[in-house]
């Protein structure tokens, strides 16, 4: 088998591929003491605005980009509901839920401000394989409205988030801090939840040729 035929190959997995390096370094994150139920939330907005950004760039260059929103094709309705999110994630959790802990809030600042090089890396590798899928005329779902599959899951991680910020790590300060590896385990655990649900509700194995 060619090197063109296996990167064809791993190409249609790329949905396992996206997992894992979110798994991964999510993983050296937590090991590192990087992570706050933000980081998570922030990675979850930036990865839907990217996808807006690269998919409405490439919807007309991509013969096999399909259209499933049941709105339109115009994507400022998405990125109006995207800058209402972010108002709320940066002020709500990324400073006034976290205000009573410096340590979470400077962590938060470090990954507002590009700071944390496992969030970093992670959104790199989300631009450059939604671009290579893109060019590589891969079957890909496009969405650009308010209200899309992507959209209900970062509804969703927004009130997971809100949960375990006011449930759990307000609850228990010593215990849900960025340098207790296992309480940024079991912050992680329903965001990874999340990461799979998304792949499920935006999954194109219906058009898939094998």
């Amino acid at each position: 088998m060619g090197v063109q035929a296996i990167i064809e190959q791993q190409l249609k997995k790329y949905q396992q591929w996206d997992f894992m390096i979110f798994l991964i370094l999510t993983m050296l994150s937590v090991l590192n003491g990087q992570t706050t139920v933000f980081y998570l939330m922030y990675f979850f907005w930036c990865n839907e605005l990217i996808r807006i950004i690269i998919d409405k760039w490439y919807a007309k260059k991509n013969p096999n980009a399909v259209n499933k929103d049941w709105q339109s094709s115009d994507f400022t309705g998405g990125l109006f509901s995207m800058g209402i999110y972010w108002v709320f994630l940066v002020v709500f959790f990324g400073f006034i839920a976290a205000s009573n802990n410096s340590d979470i809030v400077f962590t938060n600042m470090e990954v507002l401000f590009f700071q944390n090089w496992f969030f970093n890396i992670n959104l790199i590798f989300v631009i450059f394989e939604r671009i290579y899928l893109h060019r590589k005329q891969q079957p890909l779902t496009i969405y650009f409205g308010a209200f899309n599959p992507n959209m209900i899951v970062l509804h969703v991680s927004i009130i997971v988030g809100g949960v375990m910020l006011f449930f759990l790590v307000k609850q228990f300060p010593a215990t849900f801090t960025p340098e207790n590896k296992w309480g940024s385990v079991l912050i992680v655990l329903p965001f990874l939840l999340l990461k799979i649900l998304v792949q499920k509700l935006t999954s194109n194995n219906y058009n898939r040729k094998d």
